[in-house]
């Protein structure tokens, strides 16, 4: 993020001009989220700010980055990226000033599909993922990782295997690609990210902001609202309506940060070779 000068927000204010607010779902698509949504957890609504964009979206929203949290993700998979066929992410987090997390999720799945005793774990959650045209049903089995053992992780100093719990190996077990075991995965990372949590003047709810930094120097910023499967329309319409009038261009293609970042550490391991 970058930092606008101190009228920088009254100035993008005055001078923003409203996007359009992006392909809607189609019926068949709405009709697979209504059946989603009593079954979910959780939904989260995400679009990403397309690089031209970045500057004035951040100075129409008034974002201090002083006030970000530095975050450092890793992805797990081979070189031919396996995992990512099957719809299997594994990720190592580390969390400035607090535990991390490691996570094994998969999408899409279908909740009546889950055996009921991963259902009832509480480090299972479904979530519904929608961004603008489309959406994901995930189901993650996530723990927390401290965060001197994720280092030694990342560094290569332990094994990944230590560090997930019984039931995370277990997930992994069943969905896995016969014949790759978490020994033999490689190490996609790590990436810097900056949180930053903020509520938008006269909004009702804070948004996220999320600003991945690949080494190479592009960027993804995508921003974020967390909703009850109950109020996800509603919450749904109210930001879709926020992000358009300040400047946030939901027609534009959406950038997913796991997929660039797992195609951007694969091109670095063969760099002549280009992207999977």
């Amino acid at each position: 993020m970058t930092s606008p000068k101190a009228s920088g927000g009254e100035r993008a204010a005055r001078t923003r001009r409203p996007r359009r607010a992006g392909p809607a779902l189609s019926g068949e698509q709405l009709t697979t989220v209504l059946s989603l949504l009593p079954k979910a957890d959780s939904v989260e609504l995400k679009a990403s700010v397309p690089d031209t964009d970045r500057r004035s979206v951040v100075a129409a929203f008034d974002m201090d980055p002083l006030e970000a949290q530095i975050r450092q993700v890793a992805f797990y998979d081979t070189p031919d990226l396996a995992l990512d066929a099957r719809g299997l992410v594994v990720r190592l987090r580390r969390v400035q000033g607090r535990p991390g997390d490691a996570v094994v999720k998969l999408r899409p799945v279908v909740p009546e599909e889950v055996p009921a005793k991963l259902r009832s774990s509480p480090a299972f959650s479904i979530e519904v993922d929608a961004m603008p045209g489309g959406f994901v049903c995930s189901g993650t089995m996530k723990a927390p990782a401290d965060s001197e053992l994720a280092k030694a992780t990342m560094a290569g100093a332990r094994p990944l295997r230590k560090l997930l719990t019984k039931a995370q190996r277990a997930f992994y077990a069943e969905h896995a690609p016969a014949g790759v075991d978490l020994d033999g995965l490689t190490m996609l990372g790590p990436i810097n990210v900056f949180k930053l949590k903020f509520r938008p003047p006269r909004f009702d709810r804070r948004l996220v902001a999320e600003l991945w930094l690949y080494p190479d120097g592009s960027r993804i910023l995508e921003l974020s609202a967390k909703a009850t499967p109950a109020e996800a329309f509603d919450v749904a319409a109210a930001t879709k309506a926020l992000l358009a009038r300040n400047g946030v261009d939901l027609s534009a293609a959406q950038q997913t940060k796991t997929k660039t970042a797992l195609r951007y550490f694969v091109r670095e391991l063969t760099p002549s070779a280009g992207a999977p």
